[in-house]
């Protein structure tokens, strides 16, 4: 059915292009090829592209330095230039005014922070807006950060991951320019997004533009996963009917919650994206920078959208350990099954880890190297260890954290289907149709094919 649905939405969309004048052209200069779901050899083409009128200026300069025409296959990254590299398109807007920066230790120009990049440009930055985990320096997962001073600079930072999640009125005030440059995964439940919409909708309602500075998504062209319902939306799940993977890079992301009304109240913000050059969903992109303590290399960040969701179970997923996100254990899971045990201990990524002291045994995956990842059954959401362990530990041991694990999944859908001992097959049928809507929904924000 979801074959169906996609090659008939493919077929109305071509025929509403060519019904367009050639001399129709959108903010964006550029036409965009949507993402598909995995397996799957179906594209969406977007037909038109959402308003972006950050002072009436082009969003960035002409198709041909935005778009890189590449051959079939894989291609590494490593020519890739993020939207904080493009110093030609943004600087300009930047004089004269005076800014605030929602920055963390993944926002790299080159080798340079870019606060320290536009402190040497002479630019006038009043505040630093820190997300979850803090700004130059990673805070454990969910660990309050405060507002304090950057030694380096001088400058305060305001917490967005403590008291509040969104900037006061006060905090914009004076302020004529919000730049949000943080390196995303492209997974729902990962927080940068949430914080992404708080902003954005500070500024709207504070009359203050925002610049997103794109950076890629490492996990690429990927959509797949239960959608978010209304009744479950919070901090790691914001916005209803996104699916876990929603394959879209922050900039994209950005688009969505302007063009959609996510902001709430009527609000919208007055948006512009400095895009990637030389960037497309075919190509592998490994972060150079851990994106949290916890994800602190590629395996980590393809395994991640999968083994999440053991963070609502009795399992541990390697917090506090050397290879989180790389492994699941429990002291309860068979030894005769085991292929590694670990003993979770407090680190500087996990103050207070699951099964703490505790010998586990367990699955490793630190032997999966990254292209394994992406050619094998982590290349999509992959619940079957989910139903594996949930066998093995007991069901109603298994789900320790049932309303975290149901604001991860974004329902309590999935719970009660592996309850209910639903096939894997059948649970991955029983959410296509709202990738389907979702991937209807996002194709006019996609700024890359």
């Amino acid at each position: 059915m979801t074959k169906v649905l996609l090659f008939f939405c493919f077929l109305g969309l071509i025929q509403a292009n060519c019904s367009k004048s050639n001399s129709e052209s959108d903010v964006l200069n550029r036409t965009s090829t949507g993402s598909q779901l995995e397996g799957d050899a179906h594209h969406l083409r977007k037909s038109e592209n959402p308003e972006n009128n950050f002072e009436g200026e082009s969003l960035s300069s002409s198709p041909e330095e935005n778009t890189y025409p590449p051959p079939s296959g894989e291609l590494e990254g490593d020519n890739i230039q993020v939207g904080a590299q493009r110093l030609d398109q943004y600087l300009p807007l930047l004089e004269g005014k005076r800014l605030a920066l929602v920055v963390n230790q993944t926002s790299m120009v080159d080798e340079t922070h870019l606060v320290d990049t536009l402190l040497a440009l002479d630019q006038e930055i009043v505040y630093l807006f820190a997300p979850e985990h803090g700004f130059r320096d990673m805070a454990s997962a969910g660990e309050i950060i405060n507002d304090s001073r950057d030694p380096q600079t001088g400058l305060p930072i305001i917490s967005l991951y403590g008291a509040k999640k969104e900037p006061a009125p006060e905090d914009l005030e004076g302020i004529d320019l919000i730049i949000f440059d943080i390196q995303d995964v492209g997974v729902r439940f990962y927080t940068y997004i949430s914080t992404l919409h708080y902003v954005m909708r500070a500024a709207a309602r504070a009359d203050v533009p925002v610049l997103v500075l794109d950076r890629p998504n490492p996990n690429r062209h990927v959509v797949d996963g239960p959608v978010m319902e209304a009744d479950y939306t919070s901090f790691v799940g914001i916005h209803a009917g996104v699916p876990v993977l929603h394959g879209m890079t922050v900039g994209e992301y950005a688009l969505m919650t302007n063009g959609q009304g996510w902001l709430g109240d009527g609000l919208k913000a007055d948006l512009k994206v400095i895009t990637c050059a030389y960037y497309n969903r075919r190509k592998v992109y490994d972060l150079p920078i851990p994106p949290s303590p916890n994800l602190p290399n590629q395996r980590s960040i393809y395994l991640y959208p999968s083994l999440c969701f053991f963070e609502g179970t009795a399992a541990s997923i390697g917090r506090g350990t050397d290879f989180q996100f790389q492994v699941i254990g429990h002291p309860d899971w068979p030894s005769d099954r085991s292929e590694i045990t670990f003993t979770p201990e407090p680190n500087a990524g996990s103050k207070y880890p699951k099964l703490e002291g505790e010998l586990c045994y367990g699955r490793d995956y630190t032997r999966l190297s990254p292209a394994d990842i992406r050619n094998g059954a982590f290349s999509r959401l992959n619940i079957e260890p989910l139903i594996d362990w949930a066998e093995q530990l007991g069901p109603d041991n298994f789900f320790s954290r049932i309303p975290h694990f149901d604001r991860l999944a974004g329902s309590n859908k999935l719970r009660k289907q592996i309850l209910a001992g639903v096939s894997a097959s059948r649970i991955y049928a029983s959410w296509e149709d709202g990738v389907v809507n979702f991937l209807l929904t996002r194709q006019k924000y996609l700024l890359y094919e």
